[in-house]
């Protein structure tokens, strides 16, 4: 009976089970991938964690702890040298799961489960995003440049259109003078004929008288 345990026996006794998930876990720490059944994965990855994690402390002690789980010198080895220092800055989730397709037989879960910083093109499509997204920062500043430049661009059209507005006021200005001076001229004119003709007037009442 279980009892409130909650975790999956896998069909084996304690003895069997210890020893599948200490030669899986062998197998991961020495190959980085391995293919296996969903529930198998999910139990492993709980087994072999603690262990990955135990390796960040390289003492005597420590590697003692792990090979009594692992029973494997080149397993032991492997994770205390090659793995320990790449998940040095990684807090925890040394393992991914990646489900694949069912069994032909029994239809059960497949899946791949590997150390996450072993698997070279996620890490390469990630480095890409990156650059990408860095990209995208230099973006933004360019067009900062062009709304800079759009300003400049404005202020001389203002400069121009100041220029123009300047140059049309002083022709208009000379445009106005003319037309005063020619109203002076027609003013003089018509003096001029008014003059003529109070003197034929005169000139008219002094024949006839």
């Amino acid at each position: 009976m279980r009892h409130g345990k909650k975790f999956n026996h896998l069909g084996r006794k304690k003895g069997h089970r210890a020893a599948m998930l200490s030669n899986m876990a062998a197998s991961l720490l020495t190959h980085k991938r391995i293919f296996t059944t969903t529930a198998k994965a999910k139990a492993l990855r709980v087994y072999v964690e603690p262990l990955i994690n135990k390796s960040k402390d390289n003492t005597t002690h420590s590697r003692r702890v792990v090979f009594s789980y692992l029973q494997s010198k080149d397993a032991v080895n492997e994770l205390f040298t090659t793995i320990a220092v790449k998940v040095a800055d990684r807090p925890g989730g040394y393992t991914r799961i990646l489900k694949t397709h069912n069994r032909l037989g029994d239809n059960a879960e497949m899946c791949m489960m590997e150390l996450v910083d072993f698997n070279e093109s996620m890490l390469d499509a990630k480095s890409s995003s990156d650059k990408a997204k860095s990209g995208s920062k230099r973006s933004r500043r360019s067009k900062k440049v062009k709304t800079s430049e759009v300003a400049s661009a404005s202020s001389s059209e203002t400069t121009v259109s100041a220029e123009s507005v300047a140059s049309v006021e002083s022709i208009s200005g000379t445009e106005t003078s003319a037309s005063d001076e020619n109203i002076s001229s027609v003013e003089n004119t018509t003096d001029l004929e008014n003059s003529e003709d109070a003197e034929s007037l005169d000139s008219d009442e002094n024949t006839i008288a």
